[in-house]
């Protein structure tokens, strides 16, 4: 069993974790969400500057944590593909530097997959074959998960993510950055069925509707629509928690559908869910109601595991490294790569 230190600095949290296989030894999150919320949204120059700042800090606080020394460390691994460049830039300059140091093998991690590694880390013995719903502010996709490297995209969605979703949708309501705990909280308070909401479709050019396609654009747009037209009847302040009850019960039955009928069409009994949307609590009841009612099983990783950490990066290091997959020093950072070129990091 494999020893990893990894590095997460794909976007606005500087994180480390020593993880050996699904034992998490140590997992520091640096969050940068306060210096990010006056711009309403992550300035990727400004995340870059941060993780210089604090990824030093933070390796040293795992490696305290973890009561382990460099001897016992068997890896060294960063996210360097997708995300933003600069801040990928940080931690893999970093972990490589690590490595070459110590004399340790250095592995480039997908961030995707990372997140589909959460899994693991609270249900060790979790086995593929299984369905993952990915969703976050940057992704929302439905992957045939099949082995370790070995993916296939069954949906994706088409325009904006599901999380870029609820923070453009708190920028109409004025809710603050970012979007999604603030609907969430405001949602538990309001009527989900006070206002119906599209759930958006995505057109096949054969006709039809494409079954595992996302889109959630039209929404934004219909609350928009919806925010303008009760301005002008009413004078008096909006019914926000209804608003933001009944948009975050649209995302929900949208999400849920597709992922009930993915799953069955393609014969997977196991759903496991990851990114930031996965503590979302209207997608966790929807989700969990439906997997019921169709005899599926479906796994939500604890809300400390659902948004942006180094701990599953180190999870999906080990199983990597154990299987001999070790990245050239080569290796760059991509803004951009499908979960299903994975392979071509090692």
């Amino acid at each position: 069993m494999k020893t990893i230190l990894a590095i997460e600095t794909s976007c606005d949290e500087t994180a480390v974790a020593i993880v050996n296989e699904q034992k998490i030894y140590s997992s520091v999150v640096a969050s940068q969400i306060d210096l990010h919320k006056r711009y309403g949204g992550v300035v990727p120059e400004e995340a870059s500057r941060q993780h210089l700042l604090t990824i030093n800090p933070c390796i040293e606080e795992a490696m305290e944590a973890a009561k382990l020394t460099w001897n016992h460390i068997d890896g060294i691994a960063a996210t360097v593909a997708p995300g933003l460049v600069g801040a990928l830039m940080v931690g893999e300059t970093a972990a490589k530097t690590l490595a070459m140091i110590h004399q340790k093998p250095f592995l480039g991690i997908h961030h995707l997959e990372g997140h589909i590694y959460a899994t693991y880390l609270s249900q060790p013995h979790w086995q593929t074959p299984f369905l993952c719903l990915l969703v976050s502010g940057g992704h929302t996709s439905l992957i045939h998960v099949k082995d370790c490297g070995v993916y296939q995209q069954l949906g994706n969605t088409r325009d904006d993510a599901a999380g870029e979703a609820f923070d453009k949708v708190a920028r109409l309501l004025n809710l603050g950055y970012p979007g999604g705990p603030i609907i969430d909280k405001l949602a538990l308070q309001g009527n989900p069925k006070r206002f119906n909401l599209p759930e958006g479709k995505v057109s096949l050019p054969q006709g039809g509707y494409h079954p595992y396609d996302f889109s959630f654009s039209g929404l934004k747009t219909a609350v928009l629509r919806l925010v303008e037209k009760l301005k002008k009847e009413h004078k008096e302040s909006l019914p926000v928690a209804d608003l933001a009850a009944s948009f975050q019960a649209t995302v929900a039955r949208s999400l849920t559908k597709k992922t009930t009928a993915c799953a069955l069409d393609h014969k997977l009994t196991h759903i496991a869910v990851g990114g930031g949307v996965a503590a979302n609590s209207g997608l966790r009841n929807h989700l969990q109601q439906a997997a019921k009612e169709h005899n599926l099983t479906v796994h939500f990783p604890p809300l400390k595991l659902c948004t942006d950490n180094a701990a599953m990066i180190a999870c999906a290091a080990c199983d990597h490294l154990e299987r001999g997959h070790i990245s050239s020093w080569n290796l760059g950072v991509q803004s951009r790569l499908s979960i299903t070129d994975v392979m071509t990091l090692y």
